[in-house]
């Protein structure tokens, strides 16, 4: 096998507000596929960072009387808390607001001015005349113009689901302030997607060279369209003081939008990483690399990953994604998270609650596909399926017959026992699992594993070793039985690693075993080294934790 060379990222959750389990899927998706690629021997970086810059962050901070980058800074804590609590194993996580990120981003629009793309522009914008201020669109609120809702955002409707101009609003008022907004001319700059070298490098790209998700690249042709039918306008990149952001070089005032430089923070992050681990930056990142690089993110901004962000690093001399992977989003109980009925639920208070992660990795992970569709996390089918298939069919399945190794056998298992019939089928799977997990078509592989399980569990009850215990003479088919037992138990925890790591920490130790590698399937537990005794690794969920975790998220 080839070894591969990858750079994987999730998308930078934004620096003003906590992690929830709707964000969590997205990392924990892409942990999952990551864990599996280093199983395999494959060098992978996995990298991500706040996305810190913007007028929310800003005014978020002088509410909160500080300054951006104290806030920025308290935040990042945060969420490198709950990333580590749900096991997410960044190799570098890191901020947009670095002096890595500011050399890029600046550095790479000089390329693209270099290269004719940027053009400046006067635009008539909204103005808060009391903040002195141009205003995004959702900082400007008001009457929505087709169904006259009241208090709509300046860009669509939540009402009827119009989208609009904030000119167009009925009554419109400031967030910020309170005024009513006045128009005002500014200077902006914006990157010519329109340029015909765009439309056909991006036609190209989404349509022909890359292998986007279906809906992706049907989604993607609506705007590249045809030559001469394009629907990609110009995109502008830049924002007036007061902004919180990096400047633009020779242009005092005005400063980069935030999803100019938030994207590039990807570089920026990984570039950090080279100089810590002594990587080559370039190699990695040079338009000709033969590296890999993939992006997980959620369908939401899918416009900005396959247009924009391409576009950027073509046209500055950087190599473009490998692929882009998009998710659907997460509803609860078959509903949009919502925060009066308590299941708008903080990555954290899963934590403080007494609620274990893991839990939570393999139920996502059995609803998650290869494609966009939502997913939802039904808390009575979360109970149910995580107290059955992980305590009830895999976790159980050690418990069954350690006892008896260890008290009978000195721990050690029977090198005769080690190629049964049962154990060489488990084995055979693990070409399909893999590529199921390299599909990400995480539900098949869970899936697969169970069925495995359920044919492990079904050789214990048929041969029985709590019976086979009582029974003079029989300490042969004993340690024959227990050995098959948790000899299959090695290889369906070898399955499970990427989705439940901690346990699988915990089932090296008990087994005594060294990490447990892909290639290690056709391996077996060593017939000298002893098995230790064996502890509970799991929990089942008991539905008041679920009670209590809904009750600690209700506003």
């Amino acid at each position: 096998m080839l070894m591969r060379r990858i750079l994987v990222t999730s998308a930078l959750p934004y620096a003003n507000g906590q992690i929830h389990i709707g964000h969590l899927v997205e990392y924990i998706q892409t942990d999952i596929w990551v864990r599996f690629q280093r199983m395999r021997g494959h060098e992978i970086h996995y990298v991500g960072a706040d996305d810190t810059h913007g007028t929310p962050i800003m005014l978020r901070a002088e509410k909160e009387g500080l300054t951006p980058q104290e806030l920025i800074a308290r935040v990042w804590q945060e969420h490198k808390r709950d990333f580590d609590d749900f096991l997410v194993s960044f190799d570098n996580y890191y901020s947009t607001d670095s002096a890595e990120n500011r050399e890029l981003s600046q550095a790479i629009y000089l390329k693209l001015r270099d290269a004719g793309l940027i053009e400046k522009r006067a635009i008539e914008q909204a103005y808060d005349p009391v903040k002195e201020m141009f205003l995004p669109d959702r900082f400007i609120k008001g009457e929505c113009p087709k169904c006259g809702a009241k208090d709509q955002y300046g860009d669509s409707c939540e009402k009827c689901g119009a989208t609009y101009s904030p000119t167009d609003l009925k009554n419109p008022f400031s967030v910020v302030s309170g005024a009513t907004p006045i128009k005002k001319v500014s200077d902006h700059y914006f990157f010519k997607l329109s340029d015909p070298r765009c439309e056909n490098f991006l036609r190209e790209w989404t349509q022909v060279k890359t292998p986007l998700q279906a809906e992706a690249r049907n989604k993607m042709k609506e705007w590249v369209g045809e030559p001469g039918d394009s629907k990609l306008g110009d995109w502008d990149i830049s924002r007036d003081a007061p902004y919180f952001g990096f400047e633009i070089p020779d242009a005092p005032g005005k400063y980069f939008y935030v999803w100019l430089d938030a994207p590039i923070g990807y570089y920026a992050s990984f570039k950090n990483l080279c100089d810590k681990k002594g990587l080559d930056f370039d190699e990695w990142t040079r338009a000709d690399s033969e590296t890999e690089m993939y992006h997980f993110i959620g369908k939401d901004i899918l416009y900005f990953h396959t247009l924009f962000w391409p576009a950027t690093l073509e046209f500055s001399g950087y190599r473009t994604p490998s692929n882009v992977f998009a998710h659907g989003f997460l509803t609860v109980d078959g509903e949009k998270m919502s925060k009066s009925r308590g299941t708008f639920i903080t990555a954290h208070s899963v934590i403080t609650e007494g609620l274990n992660p893991e839990w939570f990795r393999y139920y996502f992970a059995a609803k998650l596909n290869a494609s966009m569709e939502d997913i939802d996390l039904n808390l009575q089918d979360f109970t149910a399926r995580v107290n059955s298939d992980l305590v009830g069919k895999y976790i159980n399945i050690a418990s069954r017959s350690a006892g008896f190794l260890v008290k009978r056998f000195n721990g050690l298992v029977d090198e005769t026992a080690l190629q049964d019939e049962l154990l060489v089928h488990l084995r055979h799977a693990n070409t399909e699992i893999a590529n199921y997990y390299e599909d990400r078509e995480f539900a098949k592989a869970l899936r697969r594993i169970m069925e495995l399980a359920d044919q492990v569990n079904a050789y214990v009850d048929a041969n029985k070793p709590w019976e086979i215990a009582k029974q003079e003479g029989q300490d042969a088919q004993l340690q024959k039985v227990c050995t098959i037992t948790l000899e299959a138990f090695r290889i369906l925890s070898l399955y499970l690693k990427p989705v439940i790591p901690r346990v699988a920490t915990g089932v090296e130790e008990f087994l005594n075993i060294a990490p447990m590698q892909w290639a290690d399937v056709d391996q077996t537990l060593s017939t000298t080294r002893a098995i230790r005794a064996y502890s509970h690794l799991m929990q089942r969920v008991d539905p008041k934790l679920i009670d209590a975790l809904l009750a600690a998220n209700q506003a």
